[in-house]
């Protein structure tokens, strides 16, 4: 205990005159804990270090200290709390419950084939997704949080009067996915703040009209290494390259050969759990779109089909994990990982890209 001016004991039913102040409380920065005696501070232990873990969880810190992450990347909470939707907005059918019924229901269907009025919804949801990832993406910089890029993506996207999809969906917590580094997708924004270096993929989804639109782009953080360079780059032409074969006819498992090719051809490895997907009403249905070699991806690409494509690549295994907040993906080596995602509808020539 720590003697220090004149103040009132903090014990309950104590009121005689204290100057003893508790020595974390010092630390860390906590006023008016004062106590008249060692043995009013023994009997009150209980309770009052209470006090240090409520401060202790407002500031930054590592929510999974027993965690052996894989690379150098650590999660800093606290997250800040999900953020409004005003309700003049439509939500989608998990916004409140977090459990998407219509897309759970839809499991095991047929790939949809869209009306030409569907696919205009699309066109203008995947217009509004491309505008608030643009806006988001301006904002990068060694620095600013990822949070705080969340609610720059949030802002816009509710000005537009779109619901951003990734909102409670499955309780995602936040308005879209920041994956920093070997962070393969899904990572949640918090309160790292970006270093010169990093590589930093967005994933914006929005939600309008009763469509949802989705995209990501990979973007260099500051002076970013020759290897990072070009495994950015790599990733974006796996994704061109699997876009430039789509059309009628084509089966959804030839796209796997396609990136697979591309990115061992330059040193690069595919992520194999996790899948492009069809996307309209629905978030996430049918076809599923794997993005390695081999793969037993079920159907062929017809005129109306509207679906993404995004291919993970990373520099070493292409093997990942979880964090434990369910939701974060990683290498398993901790090597770093690019992604690119284009929503995008096959036509009868073609494709059409819509984001």
């Amino acid at each position: 205990m720590i003697n220090v001016s004149h103040s009132v004991c903090l014990s309950p039913q104590c009121d005689k005159p204290a100057t003893l102040q508790c020595p974390t409380c010092l630390k860390l920065e906590i006023d008016g804990s004062f106590f008249c005696s060692q043995d009013c501070f023994k009997k009150n232990w209980g309770t009052h270090k209470g006090v240090h873990k409520a401060k202790l969880q407002s500031q930054p810190h590592d929510p999974f200290p027993k965690y052996a992450y894989t690379g150098d990347l650590r999660a800093v909470y606290p997250l800040s709390p999900p953020r409004q939707v005003p309700k003049s907005i439509d939500y989608p059918d998990y916004a409140e419950t977090s459990i998407p019924v219509s897309e759970e229901r839809a499991r095991g269907s047929a790939i949809k084939v869209l009306s030409e009025k569907e696919i205009e919804g699309m066109r203008t949801v995947c217009k509004i997704a491309r505008e608030v990832l643009d806006i988001g993406a301006k904002a990068i910089r060694p620095g600013i949080t990822t949070d705080e890029i969340d609610r720059i993506v949030h802002e816009a996207t509710i000005e537009r009067g779109a619901y951003p999809s990734t909102l409670n969906y499955y309780k995602f917590p936040k308005s879209l996915c920041t994956s920093v580094n070997e962070v393969i997708c899904h990572g949640i924004p918090d309160q790292r703040p970006l270093k010169d270096g990093d590589i930093l993929n967005l994933d914006v989804s929005c939600y309008y009209g009763g469509f949802h639109g989705d995209l990501n782009e990979t973007y260099l953080v500051g002076n970013v290494d020759e290897k990072g360079q070009h495994l950015v780059k790599t990733s974006r032409e796996c994704l061109e390259k699997a876009i430039a074969i789509v059309k009628p006819g084509v089966r959804y498992r030839d796209l796997g050969k396609v990136i697979t090719d591309h990115a061992t051809k330059n040193g690069f490895s595919v992520v194999r759990t996790i899948c492009g997907h069809g996307i309209n009403q629905l978030f996430h249905c049918a076809p599923n779109v794997p993005h390695y070699a081999n793969n037993k991806a079920v159907g062929i690409m017809k005129p109306g089909h509207v679906f993404t494509i995004e291919p993970m690549i990373c520099e070493g295994t292409w093997r990942d994990e979880l964090w434990p907040d369910n939701w974060t993906a990683v290498t398993a080596d901790g090597a770093r990982s690019a992604q690119f995602e284009h929503t995008m509808v096959v036509t009868e020539t073609g494709v059409e890209i819509l984001t």
